[in-house]
C-alpha cells in the first residue's frame, strides 16, 4: 500500500510541477500578482510529493520488499542497513528520484529562503526550476519507473547491491554529489530567469552565489568522499584516476568555481554579465552531460549505471532541449546585458577574469580527453584510449597558473591597481616559498621537481591568504588588529580558508606523485621484509564470515627500527550473491605518510602476493577538501548574503518606489 502511496505521490508532484512551470511564467510575462503568486506553495507542495515517495521507497528497501523489482536487483536481507538504505540511491531509477528530490528541495528552499528577490524574478526562477523537474518526472515514469512491481512467484530473497557500492564513503558520495550536480540547476534558472527578465545586475550576482556556494560546497565534499573512496577501496592505491565518471563531476566543479568569481565582479562592479550568465548555463550544462555518460551505457566504468542506450538518448534529449533553449535565448538577450563598469589591465576584475579564463579552458581540456573516444569510435571506427599521461600534461599547467595568480589577484583592488603596490606585502611570502622548495628539492637528492614546484606554490597560496587577511586589519597597534581581524566578514575568512585548502590538496597531490613507492612481491606467513625503510611482516591469513560475504583477511604487522609500529588486516571479499570480489587494504594512516597493503591470490607455493605502498602526504589531499569545504560553510554564513538584498528593498520601499 504505502509502495503505491508513493508512486501515486510521485504522479501527483510531476502534475504539480506542471502547474508551476506554467501559472508563474505567464504571471510574471502579465504582471498579475495572484499567477506569480502561485510558484512559492507549489514549489512546497511538489517538494512534499517527492519526499513522501521517496520516503516509501525507502521503506520497502528497509523492509526488504520483494515485491518490488527495484528492490529485488539492489538489496538483500543479509545485508546492513546503511547499504539497505543506501541501495535506494545505488541504482539508475532511485538515483533518478534522489535526483528529483533534491531539484524540489532547491525549489522549495527558493521559495521559502527567497522573500527578499523580486516576485516577478522569483517566479521565474521557481518556473525554469520546476521546468527541469517536469522533464526528469517524464523520464522517471516513462523510463525509469522505481516503483515496478515484480511478476509471480515473488522470490525470497533479492540479488544484493553491487558489493562496491557497500562501503560508507559510497554510501554518502551519491547524494553530496547529487546536490552539487543538482543545486547548479538553481544557477541555470536564475540565468534563464534574468535573460525572460531582460536584466542582470548587481542584486542578480549576490542572489545567485549563496545558491552556486551551496552546489560547489556539495561537490567539493562529494567529489572528496569518491577520490578518498577510491584510494582504499578499489585497492589500486590512487586517490584519482581520471576517470570518465570522475571527470563527469569535476567538470561542473570547475566551471562551478569559475561561476563564483565571475558572480563577484557583477554583483561588485557590475562587470562580466553576459560571461556570467554563459558559465550558468554550461555549468549546469555540464552537470546533464555527465548524467548522461554515466547512464547511457556509452562508457564503462566502477562507478557507472550500465543502462540501456535508450534512456541515455532520452537524457540527450532533456540536454538539448535546456542547453539549445538555454543558448537560443542567452544568444537573443545578449543586448540586455551590457557591462557598465569598466576596470584596468591592472586590477582584481583582470585577474578574476584571467581565474575564469584558466577555469573553463581547464574545463574544456577535461571535457576533450573525456569525450574524445567516443567521438573517434563513432566518426573513425578507431578504439582510443586517453589516460592519465594526456590529462596530467594538459590539465596541470592551468592549476600551476591559477595558483600563481592567486594570492596577487586577491589582495589588487578593485577597477585599478598597482601591482608594485600590491607585490610589497607579498614580496617576503614569495622569497619564503621558493627558498622552502629549492630546500625540499635539495632534501629529496635529485627526481622530479614535481614535489618542489607543489611545496612553492602551497606555501605561496597559503601565506599570502594569511597576509591577504592581515592586510584587511588596517592600521593600529596588534590588538586593535586582531579585534578587527576576529570581526571581518565571514566571506573574507570563507575565501582565505578555501584559499588554503586548495593549497593544501595541491601539495598533498604532488607530494604522493612524486615520492610514493611501491613494492609486489609474494610473500609467506612469518616472512618479514623490508621496504622504504619499514619492515612488513605478514603473520597470518584465515577466512572470515561478514554479514553478506566471505572474506580472506591478513594480519600484517608494520615495523620501524625493529619495533613494532602497526597491525593491520586487509582482505579479499567475496560477495556470493553477487558473485563478485571486492578489495579492502590495510592503511596506517599518518600525518606525514600512509602505509598502504593489499593482500592477492594464494600461490602455488604456498605463499601470497602482497602490494605495499608507502604514500607520503596522502591525508592532506582529503584534508584540503575538508578545508576548502568549511571555506564553503564560512562564506555562507556571511550576514551580507541574508540582509543586503532585504536592505535594498526597504530602502526602495522607503522612498516610496516599489521593491518590485
Amino acid at each position: 500500500m504505502i509502495v503505491e502511496l508513493g508512486h501515486f505521490a510521485l504522479v501527483l508532484a510531476a502534475l504539480v510541477a506542471i502547474v508551476q512551470m506554467t501559472v508563474p511564467l505567464v504571471g510574471a510575462s502579465r504582471q498579475w500578482p495572484g499567477w506569480m503568486a502561485v510558484a512559492e506553495p507549489a514549489a512546497i507542495v511538489q517538494f512534499l510529493l517527492v519526499a513522501f515517495s521517496f520516503g516509501a521507497l525507502t521503506y520497502a528497501f528497509v523492509t526488504s520488499d520483494f515485491s518490488l523489482r527495484l528492490v529485488i536487483l539492489n538489496s538483500h536481507t543479509a545485508k546492513p542497513m546503511l547499504y539497505k538504505v543506501s541501495g535506494v540511491w545505488g541504482n539508475h531509477e532511485g538515483s533518478m528520484l534522489l535526483w528529483v528530490l533534491i531539484l524540489a528541495l532547491f525549489g522549495a528552499c527558493a521559495a521559502v529562503f527567497g522573500g527578499n528577490l523580486r516576485s516577478s524574478l522569483k517566479a521565474r526562477v521557481l518556473a525554469v526550476q520546476s521546468a527541469i523537474s517536469v522533464a526528469f518526472y517524464g523520464f522517471i515514469l516513462l523510463t525509469s519507473n522505481p516503483f515496478t512491481r515484480q511478476g509471480m512467484p515473488v522470490p525470497m530473497n533479492g540479488e544484493d547491491l553491487n558489493p562496491l557500492l557497500q562501503d560508507p564513503g559510497l554510501a554518502f558520495h551519491p547524494p553530496f554529489l547529487y546536490l552539487g550536480y543538482v543545486g547548479l540547476s538553481m544557477a541555470f534558472s536564475f540565468a534563464i530567469a534574468a535573460l525572460l527578465e531582460g536584466k542582470v545586475d548587481a542584486a542578480w550576482g549576490r542572489w545567485v552565489r549563496p545558491w552556486t556556494l551551496a552546489a560547489w560546497l556539495f561537490l567539493t565534499i562529494g567529489i572528496g568522499l569518491g577520490s578518498w573512496w577510491a584510494y582504499y577501496e578499489l585497492g589500486w592505491g590512487g586517490f584519482w584516476f581520471w576517470d570518465p565518471v570522475e571527470n563527469a563531476s569535476f567538470m561542473p566543479w570547475l566551471l562551478a568555481t569559475a561561476l563564483l568569481h565571475s558572480a563577484i565582479v557583477v554583483e561588485k562592479r557590475e562587470a562580466l554579465k553576459s560571461w556570467t550568465i554563459l558559465l550558468a548555463i554550461m555549468a549546469f550544462g555540464f552537470s546533464l552531460i555527465g548524467t548522461f555518460l554515466v547512464r547511457s551505457g556509452v562508457i564503462t566504468s566502477v562507478h557507472a549505471f550500465a543502462n540501456d542506450p535508450e534512456r541515455g538518448v532520452f537524457i540527450l534529449m532533456i540536454l538539448a532541449v535546456f542547453m539549445g533553449g538555454a543558448l537560443t535565448l542567452y544568444a537573443a538577450r545578449a543586448s540586455a546585458m551590457e557591462a557598465k563598469g569598466v576596470f584596468g589591465m591592472i586590477s582584481r576584475e583582470s585577474a578574476l577574469v584571467t581565474n575564469n579564463i584558466l577555469l573553463a579552458v581547464a574545463s574544456f581540456v577535461v571535457f576533450v580527453g573525456t569525450i574524445w573516444p567516443l567521438v573517434a569510435e563513432m566518426a573513425f571506427g578507431r578504439k582510443l584510449s586517453v589516460g592519465a599521461p594526456f590529462f596530467d600534461a594538459a590539465f596541470t599547467p592551468f592549476m600551476v597558473a591559477l595558483t600563481a595568480i592567486l594570492p596577487v589577484g586577491a589582495m589588487l583592488p578593485w577597477k585599478r591597481g598597482n601591482l608594485r603596490r600590491t607585490m610589497q606585502p607579498l614580496w617576503g611570502v614569495l622569497a619564503l616559498s621558493i627558498a622552502g622548495g629549492a630546500l625540499v628539492w635539495v632534501m629529496q637528492t635529485g627526481g622530479s621537481m614535481l614535489a618542489p614546484v607543489g611545496f612553492v606554490l602551497a606555501t605561496w597560496v597559503t601565506l599570502g591568504s594569511l597576509v591577504d587577511l592581515w592586510t584587511r586589519t588596517g592600521r593600529g597597534d596588534l590588538s586593535s588588529k586582531l579585534r578587527r581581524l576576529r570581526s571581518l566578514p565571514g566571506g573574507d575568512w570563507g575565501k582565505s580558508t578555501a584559499h588554503i585548502g586548495l593549497a593544501i590538496t595541491v601539495f598533498g597531490v604532488s607530494g604522493l606523485t612524486a615520492w610514493e613507492s611501491e613494492d609486489i612481491r609474494v610473500a609467506y606467513v612469518g616472512e618479514r621484509f623490508e621496504h622504504a625503510g619499514y619492515e612488513i611482516e605478514l603473520r597470518e591469513v584465515h577466512d572470515v564470515q561478514g554479514p553478506n560475504y566471505i572474506a580472506t583477511t591478513a594480519s600484517m604487522a608494520i615495523y620501524r627500527n625493529g619495533k613494532e609500529i602497526a597491525v593491520q588486516h586487509p582482505e579479499k571479499r567475496v560477495y556470493p550473491v553477487a558473485a563478485m570480489p571486492t578489495t579492502e587494504a590495510g592503511i596506517d594512516n599518518g600525518f606525514w605518510r600512509d602505509i598502504y597493503l593489499v593482500i592477492g591470490d594464494r600461490q602455488s607455493d604456498g605463499g601470497w602476493a602482497v602490494r605495499t605502498y608507502v604514500k607520503p602526504f596522502a591525508n592532506w589531499i582529503w584534508a584540503g577538501c575538508i578545508v576548502m569545504g568549511l571555506g564553503g560553510i564560512l562564506s555562507l554564513s556571511d550576514r551580507r548574503y541574508r540582509i543586503a538584498a532585504g536592505a535594498r528593498q526597504r530602502k526602495s520601499n522607503a522612498t516610496g518606489v516599489p521593491a518590485e
